[in-house]
């Protein structure tokens, strides 16, 4: 088999493959067999009719076609590989010469990943937030576990803010029940503002077995956006009481004896969230920064495909909401043209950000476990709320491992970076990410005299408390898979398309990518 690549564009190629027609010969032989199968000849049975009657009565022709599209993706998949191309999406295949006995050939246009050059990543440098944990944020810690642990008492006093009331509450509109507006029992914080405009300012002063009358808009239903006449009736008034924090606190809300202990341990685990969290920001940061540095054209058409879904998206999703587009620009005080840039802006980044990673974990070799996917799997369907083995099927079933393989290498390649630029904290210091870190966590350690603060472990509600957020990008969020972890990326690569071969000179065009989600894990749903 012989392979031309002619570069069209810096992002499309065409193929001209010529295939001698002895390769075809597997082809052949299984369409005989099942244009055999299929039709209904006297005087034979199905599949046991000679090739001769059937070139006589379905047609050579015919018996040809059927070999060729069963041929073309298998020989166009080879054709990619040897030739080293990364294709993109489906390919418009001609069949452009059919010489029975002798030879085929045909042409496939398909989109590519563009050349660019990934500059020395030594040389860049990122910063990322300080993992400082000052007394301020530790009490601040303490202070939502106290929240936690309050109870409520009865208040024999008038309401009060911030106190916790239970409420009746029945709306009218033009002097008719609101139906979805009716509610007993109602458990409500006054000043909390997460109700009723007006609610409030109405229940301040009110005492047990009291109601009153208010009006306001009402802002859900059927009636949403009308004026309703609400009556509230109070049935009881409590006050939160906030346990001390002392040794006994400790005792009933951890497992250490004493509160320094507990605050100790809490201040510990905070910086290891926060070691932790740099990470991820040196990862995004450093996406950003490569982004920055490397032009590259995008495939136009890789890029329309991904916006249109994107947006088809954003619209099943406001249309599940009850909402129409024009009302979600509204409530962002924005145009619907200024939604549809966000999102055109988006894809070209996440495009752009997925050629990166791509090609680094090319450079680099990197390759994936099948541990590595099993683990990524039960990450995805822990996320989902299914059973592992099920998610797995429906990614197998939905052709979508490739896609997971894909994100796990572009998570590892984001990883890789982060740990081969230089790192800095706002302070100023050197932070080392991965696996020479040396923090416990094994993400990120800033090199200084510190001691650590405690040797026992607090709470896994302190890790949580002051986790930094990593930045949105289009690298994979950080998730954990062996060494490093295996995330969704924001959007995810075809896999390498298989066309269908047509008959003579019959063209198939399909200038669009295959539709695709953004995400493995979006399309096995």
């Amino acid at each position: 088999m012989k392979t031309d690549v002619e570069e069209l564009s810096p992002t499309r190629v065409r193929l001209t493959v010529e295939v001698p027609f002895d390769e075809l010969k597997p082809s052949l032989d299984h369409a005989y067999r099942e244009v055999g199968r299929q039709v209904r000849i006297p005087g034979f049975r199905p599949g046991h009719v000679p090739r001769q009657v059937l070139d006589q009565r379905v047609g050579r022709g015919a018996v040809l076609e059927h070999a060729i599209n069963e041929a073309v993706p298998e020989l166009y998949l080879k054709a990619v590989r040897d030739a080293e191309v990364s294709a993109l999406g489906q390919p418009e295949v001609e069949i452009t010469k059919l010489d029975d006995g002798t030879e085929i050939a045909f042409t496939a246009e398909v989109d590519i990943r563009p050349s660019f050059e990934i500059p020395d990543l030594a040389q860049l440098q990122v910063v990322v937030d300080d993992a400082d944990v000052s007394p301020d944020q530790v009490e601040e810690y303490l202070g939502s576990l106290r929240e936690r642990f309050a109870s409520l008492r009865a208040a024999n006093r008038p309401a009060q803010s911030g106190d916790y009331v239970s409420i009746d509450l029945a709306a009218e509109v033009d002097g008719k029940p609101v139906e979805d507006a009716q509610a007993t029992g109602i458990s409500y914080e006054i000043g909390s503002g997460t109700m009723l405009d007006g609610l409030d300012e109405v229940l301040e002063g009110m005492s047990a077995e009291e109601t009153a009358t208010f009006q306001t808009e009402l802002a859900g239903g059927q009636h949403a956006g009308s004026q309703a006449d609400v009556t509230v009736t109070v049935r009881s008034v409590k006050v939160k009481d906030l346990p001390e924090l002392d040794d006994d606190f400790a005792q009933s809300a951890s497992e250490f004896n004493t509160v320094g202990e507990l605050r100790a341990s809490t201040r510990k685990q905070m910086e290891i969230v926060r070691k932790a969290g740099q990470a991820g920001q040196a990862r995004d940061r450093a996406i950003e920064a490569l982004l920055a540095r490397i032009d590259m054209p995008l495939p136009e058409a890789l890029v329309e495909h991904e916006i249109g879904h994107r947006r088809e998206s954003l619209e099943r999703d406001l249309d599940q909401a009850g909402l129409t587009m024009d009302a979600y620009a509204e409530s962002r005080q924005v145009a619907v043209g200024d939604i549809d840039k966000e999102i055109a802006d988006d894809v070209r980044r996440s495009v752009k950000a997925r050629f990166i990673l791509d090609q680094l974990a090319e450079q680099e070799n990197l390759n994936v476990e099948q541990d590595e996917i099993g683990q990524y799997i039960a990450q995805l369907a822990y996320q989902q709320s299914v059973p592992a083995d099920q998610f797995a099927r429906q990614l197998t079933s939905s052709g979508q491992l490739g896609a997971v393989v894909s994100d796990v290498l572009r998570s590892k390649a984001a990883d890789l970076l982060a740990e081969r630029v230089k790192v800095a904290d706002e302070s100023g210091r050197k932070v080392i990410i991965g696996g020479d870190a040396g923090t416990g966590a094994g993400d990120g350690a800033q090199e200084s005299g510190a001691e650590e603060s405690a040797d026992a472990a607090g709470p896994a509600e302190a890790a949580e408390a002051e986790a930094t957020e990593p930045e949105a990008s289009s690298a994979p969020g950080k998730g954990r898979s062996g060494k490093r972890g295996a995330s969704r990326a924001e959007a995810q690569d075809e896999p390498e398309a298989k066309p269908k071969g047509r008959g003579r000179r019959g063209r198939k065009d399909t200038g669009q990518p295959e539709a695709e989600e953004p995400e493995a894990a979006a399309e096995a749903e």
